[in-house]
């Protein structure tokens, strides 16, 4: 494997961190963030890209998660096991940090209980990490803390696959087409002229969504802003859809839910297009939603943007290694 996992369970603040083996090239702060039902998936899929991007390069990851996201039993004994306390990787910091997204719960993202480390973490690595990925919630954070951007609120849900439009000069499009597909899922967005006049360089963008990625230089880390979803698996959106309108029918929720673009294939469509619109429509019956073959249309779902993620990844690692020759 190009990428290993060290593992955290007898790793304290107190105590000393685990020694890196020489042959390893990189090392890589993995932080995340998302809540208890998406944290096993959303390592997996940051993971994976990561493996697939690394090539022939050897990168020792360690998991970190921040104490203000609220958890569950079963997570909270997975961190317990394989993750450390985000403060001992001020004791030993990385080459590489990927901070994913989180659940926004306030409106304003300063009111978020774990803001504060969130955004010392952020400043941290802007002065100690040589490249840093940041993800959805995180890419926003990171406008706020840096260039004192805030997010907007969207009037409704941003979800799907779009198509976008890639800068063919910009060093994370190397061997990529002009045109691709990326998933999106988000509530907010940062303007995109707001990006531009702060100095960001814009990778992949869409008039239909926006940005999706961008990159400046803060202090010594080049940090690359993802506002979509690369590293999302075929079923990502349908599982988020799944689990709203599931909300919506047994009334757990008001706040209608909306069906992602182009989330399933097109021999599916049609029939989840009709459970949307009746239930959207006043039926509000957890029984059709129980109904639907949701495993089964998502095991079946395309995945167009897998080898640009992929890609992506490849060329942040292959670009971040160029820099530290």
């Amino acid at each position: 494997m190009a990428v290993r996992l060290s593992q955290a369970a007898a790793t304290r603040p107190d105590t000393s961190l685990p020694e890196v083996s020489d042959q390893v090239d990189w090392t890589c702060a993995f932080v995340n963030n998302m809540p208890d039902g998406a944290f096993d998936a959303t390592e997996r899929q940051f993971l994976d890209l990561l493996e697939t991007g690394s090539g022939s390069e050897v990168i020792a990851v360690r998991r970190y998660a921040l104490s203000g996201v609220p958890r569950g039993e079963r997570v909270a004994a997975r961190i317990a096991t394989d993750y450390l306390p985000v403060e001992t990787m001020l004791q030993d910091p990385p080459d590489l940090l990927i901070v994913t997204g989180s659940n926004p719960v306030e409106e304003r993202m300063e009111d978020e209980p774990y803001w504060t480390d969130l955004s010392d973490l952020l400043t941290w690595g802007s002065e100690h990490v040589q490249s840093m990925f940041l993800s959805c919630l995180s890419a926003h954070a990171a406008l706020t803390v840096f260039d004192g951007i805030g997010r907007e609120r969207l009037a409704s849900k941003c979800t799907g696959v779009f198509p976008q439009e890639l800068d063919p000069a910009h060093p994370l499009g190397a061997g990529l087409e002009s045109r691709i597909t990326l998933p999106h899922s988000r509530t907010s967005t940062v303007a995109e002229e707001h990006l531009l006049r702060a100095g960001y360089r814009i990778a992949v963008r869409s008039d239909a969504v926006g940005w999706a990625v961008a990159t400046r230089q803060i202090g010594v880390a080049q940090v690359v802003l993802v506002q979509g979803h690369p590293e999302y698996d075929p079923s990502s959106l349908l599982r988020e859809y799944h689990r709203d309108v599931r909300r919506y029918a047994q009334h757990e929720r008001d706040e209608l839910p909306v069906l992602p673009l182009h989330c399933v294939g097109p021999e599916d469509w049609a029939e989840l297009e009709h459970l949307h619109e009746v239930v959207i429509g006043g039926k509000r019956d957890p029984e059709l939603v129980a109904a639907y073959p949701f495993d089964k249309v998502g095991a079946r779902a395309p995945w167009s943007w897998h080898g640009v993620a992929q890609r992506l990844y490849a060329n942040w690692v292959n670009g971040f290694s160029k820099r530290s020759d």
